[in-house]
């Protein structure tokens, strides 16, 4: 219930926040609750994942691409993601957590997404993600570009990004 709520408020505030491109950087407020904490009274690890979902559709709405995307009948979905914990959000903190695409390869989207409270850096992850067709099947990347928008030449996929999803989709293969 509590994600489905925040999703409510997301959706609401989304109406009164500024338009972005696709390649900007959303930032969204949030605030540690009760139902955000695990045993040891810090935010849950699985926590942080969903409202990574909430920080990406805030950033799909906000620039529009959500609804491209869904009038095309597509969706998308995550098949990685890497997240590193540097410090624990407690109760009643509040935090921003920022969103935004890397860039891209012949096969996946890469987003960056980040949990700061103020200049501090609590936890970061890497996504990689792609989109699927509701009647079957993935859509390739030109066409998801197409419809985003003109990509900045700037954006370019770190190396080392790369080389974590080799290593991880030849992990999986490995099983």
């Amino acid at each position: 219930m509590n994600l489905y709520l925040r999703l409510l408020v997301v959706m609401i505030r989304v109406r009164f926040r500024s338009r972005l491109s696709m390649w900007d950087t959303s930032r969204v407020r949030f605030r540690v609750n009760p139902l955000d904490l695990d045993v040891q009274r810090h935010m849950n690890n699985g926590r942080y994942l969903t409202l990574m979902d909430l920080g990406r559709m805030d950033l799909m709405i906000r620039s529009g691409f959500w609804k491209r995307v869904t009038g095309k009948g597509w969706y998308p979905v995550i098949a990685g993601q890497s997240i590193t914990y540097r410090r624990s959000l407690t109760l009643g903190q509040r935090f921003d957590l920022s969103s935004r695409v890397i860039g891209h390869d012949d096969r996946w989207i890469y987003m960056e997404q980040v949990f700061r409270v103020g200049d501090v850096v609590h936890a970061d992850a890497i996504i990689r993600a792609r989109f699927l067709r509701r009647t079957g099947g993935s859509v390739d990347i030109p066409e998801v570009l197409d419809l985003a928008g003109p990509i900045p030449e700037s954006l370019r996929v770190p190396d080392w990004i790369l080389d974590w999803n080799e290593s991880s989709s030849q992990h999986s293969r490995g099983l």
